[in-house]
């Protein structure tokens, strides 16, 4: 557990410095660099990431159950997951759906780990879903009061809203079928 714990914080930690204190980010940025300071904040996110996903795994094979959710959420789970991939895909695609919902690729975020929330209840899954919900939302809540940075991506229009939604229901599908199970090693579809 203490694996997963590691890589949640320093996953989390890295994301968050705009929360906590945009200034000296951008301080940071003007001392190193927009390169070195992307190259560390690279680097942090992927180790981060692979301490995550091998914590998970280490947690999942000594599972504490924490609560039993009923079969039927499941079922409200894979509804709210079918927004996750367009909204993501939004994020970096503007157009309507990213005017909309501001920040998209949050609320794929919090739709995700909501979901998955609903339908895992041992301990490694509300410390993972449950941190990047909790984080997702405090993102949220501080972008009220900062300055956004623009993201990567080409200029907004319709076209965007159309590759979004074709591209992300296209990569909901291929993960419910065969790239969740292939990734995670649990298909969502029970097969």
């Amino acid at each position: 557990m203490s694996i997963l714990l590691i890589g949640l914080a320093i996953f989390l930690a890295i994301h968050s410095v705009s929360i906590i204190n945009d200034p000296w980010r951008n301080r940071m940025v003007a001392k190193l660099g927009e390169l070195p300071w992307k190259a560390i904040y690279t680097l942090l996110s992927i180790l981060g990431l692979v301490l995550i996903i091998q914590g998970y795994g280490l947690a999942r094979a000594d599972a504490v159950v924490l609560y039993s959710p009923p079969t039927w959420l499941s079922h409200l789970a894979m509804l709210l997951l079918v927004p996750v991939f367009p909204l993501l895909l939004a994020a970096y695609l503007p157009g309507r759906i990213k005017i909309i919902t501001k920040h998209p690729m949050l609320v794929s975020t919090k739709l995700w780990a909501l979901a998955h929330l609903l339908t895992n209840g041992m301990l490694a899954d509300v410390l993972l879903f449950g941190a990047f919900l909790i984080w997702a939302v405090v993102d949220r809540i501080s972008m009220k009061h900062r300055t956004q940075r623009p993201l990567p991506g080409p200029p907004a229009s319709r076209i965007n809203d159309i590759i979004a939604l074709v591209g992300g229901l296209a990569l909901y599908v291929a993960f419910v079928l065969w790239l969740h199970a292939w990734l995670i090693g649990v298909s969502p579809i029970g097969r």
